[in-house]
């Protein structure tokens, strides 16, 4: 969109991402397992929401209008009408208008999208929130739930693990598509996630290590899952982002929302475009590219009149490792097929000249779904401002991108920010 007012992100919070590995996550193998349980939806959006208001110095009754992005809290939760939850968190949100967005995982980033549409058309001070958990089910029964975000009638026959399916089905196409890149380029992709997640005490996968030699190829401690035989060789575990748990919340805020609150532009990063595109559910787009992406991005960056190249720092949808080298292309970074040679440069490390998924991504920092689009924005502040301790990038971060998609690239948000000084 073209932003007609300014707009300001003035921070936020981000809880621990949980799930199975993760040294406080309580199931079968851990020892308070039947003793402790672990947090419940209703616990992280208390925690991101709080966390939000304490950390910025912004008062519950300062906030005008928020929104949650949440995919499945029906499912997973047996809890819907989410908006009055995030009220439930502060007795200082009661009575304000606040509502649920969902667009798959990409919730949370139209959740962000649509707040800043609230400041285009007046508001001063809104909150975004993002919580999902997805950990109460079986990974077979949680598969299926994740499926609904695809074409359930067409495509939940694809595996019993549908979405690691149709990215199979994406990776098989670029490799062959492609024979110069190989599945240690896609391996380089898990440990770098895995890498900058062991530098980030928030991260799904801060404990867990992983060596490109069990990256890069299929094997006991890194096997290859699917059912379907057409694309079981092209997708192994260390391919795929975490089942987790977790929320985010952040405020932003317009130009005379600084003022009222007493804060400078010092204290935010502002937005500078902001663009999503939907792509047609029912029907398959090229496998060797995001479209839907690309058009959002190539908006985005008009509107900010910016290119690929001002990008300082990113965080993008890495929900496979496929997903992240298409991604590379459909932003700009690497021309169409040639995003394992950006893997090789070592480009998008964090000492590299176009740092990506910095905290580790979907694969490392984990994918409580409808909470991904909010952290990325969060990661985003946290780098230009220098908070993300030993994984903090050096240099000077001016120009900051964060791209979120849901589905099979069917629904994306992707944003441009400025870092103010």
């Amino acid at each position: 969109m073209a932003l007609q007012r300014r707009a300001f992100v003035l921070g936020g919070h981000i809880t621990p991402f949980i799930g199975k590995k993760h040294p406080d996550f309580i199931w079968k193998r851990h020892p308070d397992f039947g003793k402790k349980e672990n947090p419940s939806l209703e616990d992280y959006i208390d925690s991101a929401v709080n966390g939000a208001l304490e950390s910025t110095g912004v008062p519950a009754e300062a906030v005008e209008k928020a929104w949650i992005g949440n995919f499945v809290g029906e499912l997973f939760s047996n809890q819907g009408h989410l908006g009055a939850a995030v009220v439930g968190a502060n007795e200082g949100l009661k009575y304000k208008p606040i509502m649920r967005v969902e667009g798959a995982c990409a919730s949370g980033g139209l959740a962000f999208a649509s707040a800043l549409d609230a400041i285009q058309a007046g508001s001063d001070v809104t909150m975004v929130v993002g919580a999902e958990v997805q950990t109460t089910e079986s990974a077979r029964t949680g598969g299926d739930y994740l499926a609904r975000a695809s074409h359930y009638k067409r495509q939940r026959s694809l595996d019993d693990f549908t979405f690691p399916a149709m990215f199979a089905r994406r990776k098989k196409a670029y490799l062959q598509a492609h024979p110069e890149a190989s599945e240690e380029d896609f391996g380089r992709l898990s440990v770098k996630a895995y890498g900058n997640a062991n530098k980030n005490p928030l991260a799904h996968m801060k404990a867990v290590k992983m060596p490109l030699e069990v990256a890069a190829q299929a094997g006991d401690k890194n096997p290859a899952f699917l059912g379907n035989p057409d694309f079981k060789d092209f997708l192994k575990v260390s391919d795929c982002s975490q089942v987790s748990d977790g929320a985010a919340a952040m405020i932003l805020v317009s130009e005379e929302g600084l003022r009222k609150l007493g804060k400078t532009e010092a204290d935010a990063i502002e937005v500078l475009s902001l663009s999503y595109a939907t792509g047609n559910l029912y029907e398959d787009d090229d496998l060797l590219a995001m479209n839907t992406t690309k058009a959002a991005a190539d908006k985005a960056y008009a509107e900010a009149g910016l290119s690929a190249d001002d990008v300082k720092v990113a965080e993008v949808h890495d929900c496979f490792t496929i997903a992240e080298m298409l991604m590379y292309e459909a932003l700009g970074f690497a021309e169409q097929g040639k995003g394992y040679e950006l893997v090789r440069e070592g480009a998008t490390e964090l000492d590299g000249r176009i740092p990506v998924n910095t905290g580790g991504g979907l694969v490392g920092f984990g994918h409580p779904v409808g909470a991904t689009g909010v952290k990325q924005v969060l990661e985003i502040y946290r780098q230009m401002k220098g908070q993300c301790g030993d994984y903090q990038v050096k240099g000077d971060l001016d120009v900051g991108l964060t791209a979120n998609m849901g589905g099979d690239d069917k629904t994306s948000v992707v944003a441009l920010f400025k870092n103010l000084k």
